[in-house]
């Protein structure tokens, strides 16, 4: 028999949402809990994936044991103190339980415990309903595309000495998804780099490698100076394309020090056409930023022999099916997608509207750099 979660208790709603955290699918735990997929959707969606938060009871309250001794005590006739010393409690605390449900001759102790509970719900508001100036400043942020990571980190940074402008990631996530606060705009919730409209649980998120192809004479990445792999001198980068529909794409380079970010038109994926628009960007850079350049093993850049006698800069490749050892370019990619979404065709960008989305991503604070924005960190290095 087949059940909506109405019909749930509270052990089936906790063993939904611990099945959930352990990343488990909405048919599986439909079928473990006896009712269909739709139905763990629904109860999963309306909370945007957020378990509920446990109710719990403020310490010292009175348990439903000590109620129903309550109840006795009084059908015996005993004084308040003399029930209190029973119970080990301070006879006020006896005299308001008693006093709040309905007096001597009509406590009931299961009545009292049921409005206990009622009156321990508190419909509290949530951080940002509380504070005005500190919604409108998240709500500004997101709408800059900033990731909720950003908005907290920066916002730490900036108001270091004021407790009131700090808000976790999870608060405004929760913000966004869970539909009942209606605090942020859901429009902002359109501007997060994933298109998501719930949390999900880092144990469902799988990585996907793509085959990667090979290159003659590559310099391998394990060939790579000391000084690169640190972070401790700037000018080295890592590359790659962002592939978009009917063979569309742009090439990404990222500067590993600062993570400042360029991107490039390119017209097709043949490696003389990117070798060439590549040579022509890295030239437009000041030597002290022109070190190396590390890149995946797509066939684009075959022709990398070209690319370093033009800039001067050796081209150190991937081992196959390894794309984490340039998580930095990586992880921009995945930011990038925000902007172009998988799928979305990247021929109709022109090169200034890419050094605009360029120019708004240097101006994000990352938390890898102390939540500092790449085009600061990069000026630093240059002055």
């Amino acid at each position: 028999m087949w059940l909506g979660t109405e019909h749930f208790g509270p052990l089936q709603h906790r063993e939904l949402w611990r099945r959930w955290r352990a990343g488990e699918s909405y048919s599986e735990i439909g079928r473990a809990l006896g009712c269909s997929r739709g139905v763990v959707h629904y109860t999963v969606q309306a909370r945007g994936g957020f378990p509920p938060c446990p109710r719990l009871r403020r310490e010292g309250a009175l348990e439903l044991l000590e109620r129903e001794e309550i109840s006795r005590a009084l059908g015996q006739g005993c004084s308040l103190r003399e029930i209190a010393r029973r119970l080990r409690r301070a006879p006020s605390t006896i005299s308001r339980e008693i006093a709040r449900n309905g007096g001597r001759s009509r406590y009931r102790a299961f009545r009292a415990y049921a409005a206990a509970l009622h009156r321990a719900l508190r419909p509290k508001r949530c951080l940002l309903a509380q504070h005005a100036g500190l919604r409108h400043l998240v709500s500004e942020k997101l709408s800059q595309r900033w990731s909720p990571e950003q908005i907290s980190g920066w916002l730490a940074r900036t108001y270091a000495d004021d407790k009131s402008m700090r808000v976790s990631p999870e608060t405004i996530y929760r913000s966004l998804f869970i539909q009942t606060r209606g605090v942020l705009k859901q429009h902002l919730r359109d501007q997060l780099r994933r298109q998501q409209r719930m949390r999900r649980p880092r144990a469902a998120l799988k990585r996907r490698i793509a085959p990667q192809g090979q290159i003659l004479q590559a310099l391998s990445i394990r060939q790579r100076p000391a000084e690169v792999e640190d972070r401790a001198v700037p000018g080295h980068w890592e590359g790659d394309l962002l592939i978009g529909s009917l063979t569309t794409q742009i090439a990404t380079l990222v500067e590993r020090q600062s993570r400042f970010t360029m991107l490039v038109k390119l017209s097709n994926r043949e490696s003389a056409n990117v070798v060439q628009a590549l040579s022509a960007q890295m030239l437009k850079l000041p030597k002290v930023l022109r070190g190396s350049l590390t890149w995946d093993r797509g066939h684009e850049m075959a022709e990398h022999g070209r690319f370093t006698l033009a800039t001067d800069l050796k081209v150190y490749f991937c081992d196959p099916y390894s794309p984490w050892q340039r998580g930095t370019n990586e992880n921009t990619n995945g930011l990038l997608r925000q902007y172009f979404p998988k799928g979305s065709d990247l021929s109709g960008y022109s090169q200034e509207q890419l050094d605009a989305v360029a120019l708004e991503l240097n101006r994000r604070p990352r938390k890898t750099l102390d939540f500092q924005t790449p085009a600061d960190k990069l000026d630093q290095v240059l002055r």
